[in-house]
């Protein structure tokens, strides 16, 4: 099959449909990573790299700083029948990818081939499988394989935020905590001992639980230790012997995933606590001069990211980044997925302003 081809002299908008209509389901994504590489080779002032059905291109100028643009390329399995092509209806775009996130992908897509001179050397990632496992997630490939393709001192993840800025981002932990008992039949529960009454406790220390606001860098995340899930007993007639309270804390960057870990063991300090899952936060690194100037040149407030996305992959690379990207992510996977066009336009504005703009 020949590869696709995308045209990035075309508005941004007109590009993003066109991203659009390359199907990129996750695993997926090598007709449009295809595309994307064969465009970028044209542009002379790029430097391209390949890993797998992942691109990067950036700029070599010997700037005294380097920021990096990201987004992924895949997306959700598409509806039946097929919410694509794209269609353009009052100022939206509505198809799958319109907002997660192929607006931000093709705002990179139009940057990267016009920007031969920014400010600021810039490298642009477009990476595969991002909605699906951790283990197979393209950007964290190349952090395992190519992490120099990855430095720089500061990087912008082109999630949708509603055109918003989310700085960094929290990390999130899930544990069971299990109470243990003594099985014996229901008609006799005195031979017994009842490990979901035990767990009673357990609730009453997340319903007393006052959970930290930590402030970084001017941005408030609120911290949460919730209950997601609890288990225990085998039979209508059987006292049951093991309940497990499956608990997921979302802390501030500030933490690491073993500090966090250790806080939770405090509060459950006396049941057994085991481990599920944990990944690091994300600092916003507003501090940093490429981050403030990026904030004065895009004019727009600045909120901590409550949930968890891939800038926690820079952070661990000790890149400092921040969320901002077209489309509503309340929006994201739905059948209807859309995106207004005019966000997709404010948001190449914006980076134009932030790398074009003179002692920026």
């Amino acid at each position: 099959m020949p590869t696709p081809h995308l045209d990035l002299s075309a508005d941004v908008v007109t590009l993003t449909a066109a991203v659009c209509d390359i199907p990129s389901v996750s695993r997926d994504e090598q007709a449009l990573a295809d595309a994307v590489e064969t465009a970028l080779r044209a542009v002379p002032h790029l430097e391209v790299l390949r890993d797998g059905n992942a691109v990067v291109a950036r700029t070599d100028l010997g700037r005294d700083e380097r920021v990096l643009l990201a987004g992924h390329l895949d997306t959700v399995p598409l509806t039946d029948p097929p919410n694509l092509p794209v269609r353009r209806v009052d100022g939206l775009l509505y198809g799958r990818g319109t907002t997660d996130m192929k607006g931000g992908v093709a705002v990179q897509l139009a940057l990267a081939a016009t920007l031969a001179e920014p400010n600021r050397d810039v490298t642009y990632v477009f990476y595969d499988c991002e909605e699906i496992e951790d283990e197979s997630n393209g950007l964290g490939r190349l952090a395992r394989t190519h992490p120099d393709w990855l430095a720089a001192d500061f990087a912008v993840l082109l999630e949708p935020t509603d055109g918003g800025v989310e700085g960094g981002c929290k990390g999130t932990l899930r544990v069971d905590v299990t109470t243990k008992g003594i099985a014996a039949h229901s008609a006799r529960p005195w031979n017994g001992h009842n490990a979901i009454h035990d767990a009673g406790e357990i609730l009453t220390r997340l319903s007393a639980y006052e959970p930290e606001t930590v402030t970084v860098d001017g941005l408030d995340y609120h911290e949460a230790l919730n209950a997601v899930g609890i288990s225990g007993g085998i039979a209508g007639n059987v006292i049951p012997d093991v309940c497990r309270v499956s608990v997921n804390y979302r802390f501030a960057p500030t933490k690491n995933a073993e500090e966090a870990l250790a806080h939770v063991r405090g509060v459950f300090s006396g049941f057994d606590v085991t481990l599920g899952d944990s990944a690091d936060g994300a600092l916003p690194g507003l501090d940093r001069p490429a981050a403030q100037a990026f904030v004065a040149a895009l004019g727009l407030p600045v909120t901590a990211k409550q949930g968890w996305t891939d800038v926690a992959r820079f952070s661990a690379l000790e890149v400092p980044a921040v969320n901002f990207g077209p489309g509503d992510p309340n929006l994201a996977h739905t059948d209807d997925e859309r995106c207004p066009e005019q966000q997709i336009t404010d948001a190449e504005a914006a980076l134009r302003r932030w790398l074009e703009g003179a002692g920026a």
